[in-house]
């Protein structure tokens, strides 16, 4: 085997470390909020205030890994941003008021937010290098760190460990898994000629709209689905997370199978496809009143929407006139901004005109993205 094929290889497993990192970390928070609200002492207003901190950290620095990847390589960015989400995933079980607790999100939206950046561009440039699809895959690896997060938090959490025991021990598993990927970090950060960051406009503003879409309607599901289970479905309240289950099991599968999908069709057919298949998803689920047809379409909507994001990551750094680093942090900024608008607007919009009406209209503008798809261009691969 060729130094060039082994060299290559190492970068696929550190590209998949990373993502798996990346997933785990926001899972490990997510299974302590609850203790973490305890500890600083605030309500659940205060609590969504207080999130905005992790969403405001990860927007702001996302546009600055971009950039940092064109000028320093994406190996320094993302050790940077692995130190930061190492560093803070302790602090954030120990944090003891609300000041406390938002800066800690803060810094750990930063190191998420960076890392998401750097990674995806890192996964674009080592797909164009292997010449053939492998970003679905790679995402794969998100969705299933974020299936072992959750799970190792509450085995650890139901053994005894308490939330500052179990994060610290995450906090170690998650610096391993970084030093694993070390070796096979990008030392390069794509194209250094060019604007390092700029505002998204033509194609890449186009994918970018579409990723925000895609992300709002992930966001909105996931912040929404047990709250309509239970109060709408009649679910009982114990059995709410079956939503999340099987929404986040089947889009794990779906990403596995990915690559292979669009080989055998196209980048352009996969995110057609797969938003009018998202956009059924979340019709069954809120359409008909029986709650086993909800967790059928939670498992469709995971499905369908498995691909389309990774599958306009990889596009929009393929786009003409487009700094690949710069392509990538505009996407990944228009995408982290649905994720923190979609649980919002659906819940201004259920305000007005009930959660069955909000929710359906979230499924019309995901079939919007997937008839807008249409209208995407592909470039040959190896072409910008």
């Amino acid at each position: 085997m060729t130094t060039d094929a082994q060299r290559l290889i190492r970068q696929q497993r550190a590209t998949r470390l990373l993502f798996l990192l990346v997933g785990a970390a926001v899972a490990a928070w997510a299974a302590i909020v609850p203790q973490a609200q305890a500890r600083a002492g605030v309500d659940a207003a205060g609590l969504g205030l207080l999130l905005l901190c992790l969403g405001a950290g990860s927007i702001m620095t996302m546009p600055l890994a971009g950039a940092l990847c064109a000028r320093l390589g994406c190996r320094a960015v993302l050790a940077a941003a692995t130190v930061l989400i190492v560093g803070s995933l302790p602090l954030l079980s120990l944090a003891a008021s609300p000041a406390a607790l938002g800066a800690t999100l803060f810094v750990f939206g930063c190191g998420v937010g960076a890392l998401d950046c750097a990674v995806n561009l890192q996964a674009v440039l080592v797909e164009q290098a292997s010449g053939r699809p492998m970003m679905s895959g790679f995402h794969a690896y998100y969705s299933l760190g974020g299936i072992v997060g959750a799970a190792g938090m509450s085995a650890a959490m139901s053994l005894g460990a308490g939330a500052v025991g179990a994060m610290a021990a995450a906090a170690g598993l998650l610096a391993l898994t970084g030093l694993a990927s070390w070796g096979g970090m990008l030392a390069q950060g794509g194209q250094r000629s060019g604007p390092a960051f700029a505002l998204p406009h033509g194609p890449v503003l186009f994918i970018g709209v579409l990723a925000f879409v895609m992300f709002l309607a992930e966001g909105a599901m996931l912040d929404w689905s047990a709250v309509f289970l239970t109060q709408v479905q009649g679910l009982p309240e114990a059995r709410a997370g079956l939503g999340y289950a099987v929404f986040a099991l089947a889009m794990t599968l779906g990403r596995f199978g990915g690559d292979a999908m669009v080989r055998a069709l196209s980048p352009r057919a996969v995110v057609v496809f797969g938003a009018l298949l998202a956009a059924h998803g979340i019709a069954i689920s809120v359409a008909w009143p029986v709650w086993q047809l909800s967790l059928l379409g939670q498992a469709v909507l995971g499905f369908g929407a498995a691909n389309v994001v990774p599958v306009l990551f990889s596009l929009a750094a393929r786009q003409g006139g487009a700094v690949p680093g710069a392509a990538i942090a505009a996407v990944s900024t228009l995408g982290y901004a649905g994720v923190l608008c979609g649980p919002a607007g659906i819940g201004l919009l259920a305000h007005h005109t009930g959660l069955r009406a909000a929710l359906l209209a979230l499924a019309a503008a995901v079939a919007v993205v997937g008839l807008a798809a249409v209208a995407l261009r592909v470039p040959a691969r190896g072409q910008a």
